[in-house]
């Protein structure tokens, strides 16, 4: 089943014009990765779809809906969820209260979940290790792996990852891959991810390639060619 639709988007900042007529879907259980140079309009494709910006013309459908007009808090309760680039992770909280805050998405929020789901402690086990400590006090792979795991405990369809292997040392990198992979297999969720990792792109089912915020290329990941991964990775 299709999850996520984007038809002929188009978004400024201002008077500048950074996504340009994007066509683009992800089904459910379908691991998509957007691949380009740095500043071609990734992360502010991302931003559009959270809804932490607006497009100016062109359609967002969600599960069949248009949420074009709908509010970022109401897009994170309707199941999609973003991990943005830098993790965002509150410092001075520990690891179990950045946890939680993942579950204000879910019917009720904090006032009627309060347990976390024990697969995000088999996907990331060290959070369970960690879970009395400051966030500020991780290293940038335990972050990451906090901001992922805070993320799917809002229950999403769609997961939004926006360089989640950037900076971060290889051990956890394939960590992170690995949980990734098992998000999908073993829940569903459709992943939206924008990496810059060959071999992370390579386990996506399709990827799509963006210049000048535009999309020139697309395709199954088995079909990447060599100018491809030359022209849009930073290999």
């Amino acid at each position: 089943m299709t999850l996520l639709e984007i038809k002929g988007m188009n978004t400024y900042y201002g008077e500048s014009h950074i996504i340009r007529d994007v066509d683009m879907s992800v089904k459910s259980g379908e691991m998509v990765c957007l691949i380009g140079r740095n500043g071609v309009g990734k992360t502010t494709l991302l931003k559009t779809l959270i809804g932490l910006l607006k497009p100016k013309s062109g359609e967002i459908l969600f599960d069949g809906n248009s949420i074009n007009r709908t509010a970022p808090h109401n897009r994170a309760k309707s199941g999609i969820a973003y991990v943005p680039q830098g993790r965002e992770i509150i410092p001075y909280l520990t690891v179990e209260e950045n946890l939680k805050l993942g579950m204000e998405a879910l019917q009720g929020g904090l006032v009627k979940n309060k347990k976390i789901d024990t697969f995000i402690y088999e996907l990331f086990p060290i959070l369970k290790t960690f879970l009395n400590r400051k966030g500020g006090d991780l290293s940038g792979g335990q972050q990451q792996q906090l901001a992922i795991g805070r993320a799917l405990l809002g229950q999403p369809k769609l997961l939004l990852l926006d360089e989640p292997t950037e900076g971060i040392q290889p051990n956890i990198v394939k960590d992170i891959e690995s949980a990734v992979r098992r998000i999908i297999n073993e829940r569903g969720i459709g992943v939206l991810l924008v990496e810059q990792h060959l071999h992370f792109v390579r386990q996506a089912d399709k990827y799509y390639a963006m210049q000048r915020g535009g999309i020139v290329a697309s395709g199954p990941t088995k079909d990447l060619s060599k100018s491809v991964i030359e022209n849009f990775l930073n290999v």
